[in-house]
């Protein structure tokens, strides 16, 4: 006698229990999403964690989305989050290459802001060049774009443009209160006091007055 083998209503009964399970899921998701949990979330709590390399291009593409950032100051970023100096000199080397770090353009950007909207001479701007890490070579060159000429008219005008707050004082004050702003802007103790002396000698000032007044050389 030859046993039939019964076989189940499969593909109604599959589809059916597929169907219930999908419901319930459906449901239990639904509760998921509505309790601030689900499944998207379930993974990122428990995928594995980034790789130094991630971590640090992460770190990276933050910084340069504010502003654009020499290698030096990156680099320091890095270490101070705890990143490998390995990973760390992988992912700048990478960012050189395809031109987000840039210490010459840098520079050059740096010198054209700072002199044009504060007024700083050669020397400051080489000094705040060099705080950033940028590498002597490229600071000579883009501090070089700034010349004796446009550097001793940019002296002039903020010489002109303080000139009103110190009328008033008297001619030995108002010599050195100018010549000192300049001073800290990083001009030489020369072309500050030549500059300054031209402009009170334009105001009225006696010229044999104000050498009284100058430092001996």
């Amino acid at each position: 006698m030859t046993r039939r083998t019964e076989w189940p209503d499969s593909v109604d009964d599959t589809s059916s229990a597929a169907g219930d399970a999908e419901t319930r899921n459906g449901r239990r998701g639904r509760r998921g999403r509505e309790d601030g949990g689900g499944p998207s979330s379930s993974r990122a709590e428990t995928g594995p964690p980034r790789t130094p390399e991630e971590q640090a291009r992460a770190i990276c593409l933050r910084l340069l989305t504010g502003s654009a950032r020499t290698r030096k100051q990156l680099a320091d970023a890095l270490h101070q989050r705890g990143i490998p100096e390995e990973a760390a000199e992988e992912v700048l080397s990478r960012f050189e290459d395809v031109g987000l770090i840039d210490d010459a353009a840098f520079a050059d950007a740096w010198v054209e802001s700072r002199h044009h909207g504060r007024g700083l001479a050669r020397r400051a701007l080489a000094r705040e060049l060099r705080t950033k890490g940028v590498d002597s070579a490229l600071i000579d060159v883009a501090v070089g774009r700034l010349d004796s000429e446009q550097e001793e008219s940019t002296a002039r005008e903020l010489v002109d443009r303080k000139l009103r707050a110190t009328r008033g004082l008297d001619r030995e004050k108002r010599l050195r209160r100018l010549a000192g702003m300049l001073a800290r802007k990083g001009y030489s103790e020369g072309l500050a006091l030549r500059v300054v002396k031209r402009a009170l000698e334009e105001e009225g000032e006696d010229p044999e007055l104000l050498e009284q007044h100058l430092p001996e050389a």
